[in-house]
């Protein structure tokens, strides 16, 4: 049986498939000429699909070069898929870091401003919930996952994120202000996680990882806490576990590890 040719709207899909090729990114999109000649397509058939797609938000025409590139809206609907893709692949994950892996609380939270939002949570039968995680928001400035979401910020970037913000309460271990808090994360960011030592609470530690999408940016993170006296000596292990998740979660997201994160391609931009 010989394949149908490709219907219309597969020709349109292939233009933005097109646009968002390495290459077309790397040049600050392409021109009509470089679409049609790269698709094998007439340049009035194009032209007219990228009127449409420009029209509707999907490409943007640059002014000056006159070349097209992914718009406004491809990046709205990917990041709620992205939104819900991370709900519906992390369950699983937590799951596994619970039962298979850890045998402690998992939290799966983002940032809001400077705080810490859990979005998931899940819990050994051994646990008791004294508090309703899940919508809860706490600190990020001593929380691991705070560490975590915050891990490709520079000093700079932290001082504004925490303009006005009192780094005062949590543990005894708690950072006391931006400088110690930026020492901490570079730390975080040299082993690819980071861990707390009762800074958020006496007597609490934890471990985190940054969850990454598509574009090489942390979205969210993977955190797992428990009193001092039952997780400290493998701490250093859950990390690396908890690490392990992350990036999976991230590769479901769409993230690849060859490409740089968003902190490496602002360093080379820079």
């Amino acid at each position: 049986m010989t394949d149908e040719p490709p219907s219309s709207l597969r020709r349109a899909l292939e233009i933005l498939d097109a646009l968002a090729s390495d290459d077309a990114v790397a040049h600050g999109g392409w021109g009509v000429n470089r679409l049609a000649a790269h698709l094998g397509r007439d340049k009035s058939q194009v032209s007219r699909t990228l009127r449409v797609f420009a029209d509707a938000g999907f490409v943007e025409r640059d002014a000056g070069s006159m070349a097209y590139r992914i718009g406004w809206h491809v990046f709205a609907l990917a990041a709620r898929a992205a939104d819900q893709r991370l709900l519906a692949a992390g369950a699983p994950i937590l799951r596994r870091l619970v039962e298979k892996d850890l045998g402690e609380r998992i939290h799966l939270s983002v940032l809001q401003g400077h705080q810490v939002l859990t979005i998931l949570t899940d819990s050994p039968p051994h646990a008791v919930q004294t508090v309703a995680w899940a919508g809860s928001l706490v600190t990020a400035h001593n929380t691991s996952s705070g560490r975590a979401l915050l891990i490709d910020l520079e000093r700079d970037e932290l001082e504004r994120l925490f303009a006005g913000v009192a780094f005062g309460g949590g543990g005894p271990n708690s950072p006391t202000d931006v400088g110690e808090l930026h020492a901490r994360i570079l730390v975080a960011r040299r082993t690819g996680y980071a861990i707390v030592d009762e800074e958020f609470e006496p007597g609490l530690v934890a471990a985190a990882a940054p969850v990454r999408d598509f574009r090489g940016g942390v979205v969210a993170a993977l955190n797992v806490s428990a009193p001092k006296f039952r997780l400290w000596g493998r701490l250093p292990l859950a990390g690396q576990a908890i690490k392990a998740a992350a990036d999976g979660l991230s590769v479901q997201l769409g993230w690849d590890a060859d490409r740089p994160t968003s902190l490496a391609a602002r360093a080379s931009a820079g």
